[in-house]
């Protein structure tokens, strides 16, 4: 295998694939990344067994072949060499050459047979999706996802497609987030599996704000397409709970108020949060809230903000940070809270997203 490379091309390429690269894996092929050059394109893989992403790069092809290559130490070497032209070449003995003008480096790779193969998904259906609006689901749902490994059925984002209807829900047993949208073309057969989370990040980290994405979904397994970059995720096995059970009929009784005054009021109050104190206090009255904060030992702190509300009076205590990661991804000048009583959840609707966190005693 010889190929020859612009640096900053090389490295835009491993940088999409280096992130799920473990360096503790008991497998030292799994540290390594797969270069397979094919006429003018390299691919680039990589894979932790439950995440596999994979990448084409142009590049100047002088000789095919295929080689598996430390994938930090060389991510490392590409970031150092001088910018320009990269030659890349494999000897049959696994070892790599890589120069520049003014440097060579040679590293010690292993074959290609060992890499585990990227997975295959025939005759299953494409299902075609805004890169904007997926990006805007994951953001607003994977935020809520647990990450205790005894539940582990949280820790991941619900998809859920029913004809046109798209649905993502994500919980940690303590809040709930709910969204759903319009694909432009119905799907075939109902889809329900939920997908880890760290391939969540992986995904969002590589979708743009325009542009369309596509997915297909197989037996234990996901394969995402963004512009070329495939992403290859297993399913978390299990049943996710009955959500709609949690979630509480709309009420009339809504506090309108200003998102930015709310969470800033918030975080100002978070400042006293400790593991031992979170909850901060919210007293609701007709015209305003108060948001305060006590923690022994360390202070306390009060601040009013101005409502619009037409329901009872109440005293109720929430983690801030479950209201902060709310507010601070939400889109919007004016916010509707809906509460229902002290030892009742704060419901907050969107249009098409729900949002739903359970009180803390105070």
């Amino acid at each position: 295998m010889k190929l020859k490379v612009p640096k900053d091309t090389l490295l835009s390429g491993i940088q999409i694939v280096q992130n799920i690269v473990s360096s503790k894996t008991t497998l030292p092929i799994l540290s390594n990344m797969l270069i397979d050059l094919k006429k003018s394109t390299l691919r680039l893989n990589a894979t932790d067994l439950d995440i596999g992403i994979s990448c084409e790069i142009p590049v100047e092809t002088i000789e095919e072949g295929a080689i598996t290559i430390p994938a930090k130490r060389f991510s490392d070497i590409i970031k150092e060499m001088p910018s320009g032209d990269i030659l890349i070449s494999a000897k049959k003995n696994n070892q790599i050459d890589i120069e520049s003008e003014t440097c060579r480096f040679k590293l010690i790779g292993l074959p290609k047979d060992e890499f585990p193969k990227f997975p295959e998904f025939k005759d299953k259906e494409i299902i075609h999706i805004g890169q904007g609006m997926l990006k805007n689901m994951l953001g607003l749902t994977s935020f809520a996802v647990s990450h205790e490994e005894s539940r582990y059925i949280l820790n991941g984002v619900l998809l859920e497609i029913s004809e046109d209807t798209i649905r993502m829900v994500a919980t940690d047993g303590r809040r709930l987030a709910k969204i759903e949208k319009k694909l432009e073309k119905p799907v075939k057969k109902e889809i329900s599996v939920i997908i880890p989370i760290k391939a969540v990040q992986e995904i969002n980290r590589n979708l743009k704000d325009e542009g369309e994405a596509s997915f297909v979904v197989g037996m234990n397994q996901v394969l995402f397409d963004i512009d070329g970059i495939l992403i290859a995720t297993r399913i978390i096995e299990g049943e996710f709970p009955n959500y709609n059970q949690v979630i509480p009929k709309p009420t009339k009784n809504r506090i309108k108020m200003n998102t930015q005054e709310f969470l800033s009021s918030i975080r100002r109050a978070n400042l006293l949060a400790t593991a031992d104190f979170q909850a901060v206090k919210f007293e609701v009255f007709s015209d305003k809230i108060v948001v305060s904060k006590t923690t022994p030992d360390i202070g306390e702190s009060r601040e009013e903000i101005p409502v619009e509300y037409g329901g009872p009076e109440m005293i109720v205590g929430f983690n801030p940070q479950f209201l902060i990661d709310f507010l601070k991804n939400i889109n919007q000048e004016q916010i509707d809270m809906e509460l229902l009583g002290t030892d009742k959840p704060a419901v907050m609707r969107i249009d098409d997203y729900l949002y739903l966190a359970l009180p803390m005693r105070i």
